[in-house]
């Protein structure tokens, strides 16, 4: 499996896309409806109406990744459906991706050293 990179942008479409589609159609709602470059290296990740199937879309310097995942016997934890896009940390995709309840990732809160020693 394709896993983020920490430095990796993700950007998730808030709205159901029809799952007929494959690369073309996908750049195509990313540069009309999301309003993104597909070809910039970020991944874009895309949900199915019946929200148990996710599409992610990548560019890697030579070519478009298409990714597609079923999960059997559950859905995937989505935000509330509306238009536009939300941005997701590498760690929350990779929750999402394994069909776990990605808002409960959060990253722990770094403190200020006290000394450089």
């Amino acid at each position: 499996m394709m896993v983020p990179e920490g430095s990796l942008r993700v950007f998730v479409a808030l709205e159901p896309v029809d799952f007929r589609k494959a690369h073309d159609g996908l750049v195509g709602i990313t540069q009309q409806v999301l309003g993104l470059d597909p070809f910039c290296g970020a991944a874009f990740v895309f949900r199915s109406k019946r929200a148990d199937r996710i599409k992610v879309l990548i560019w890697d310097g030579t070519g478009l990744v298409l990714m597609h995942k079923r999960l059997e016997s559950a859905a995937f934890v989505w935000p509330q459906v509306r238009n536009g896009v939300l941005r997701m940390t590498p760690a929350q995709f990779a929750a999402l991706f394994e069909g776990l309840d990605w808002r409960m990732v959060r990253p722990a809160p770094a403190q200020r050293p006290q000394s450089a020693c």
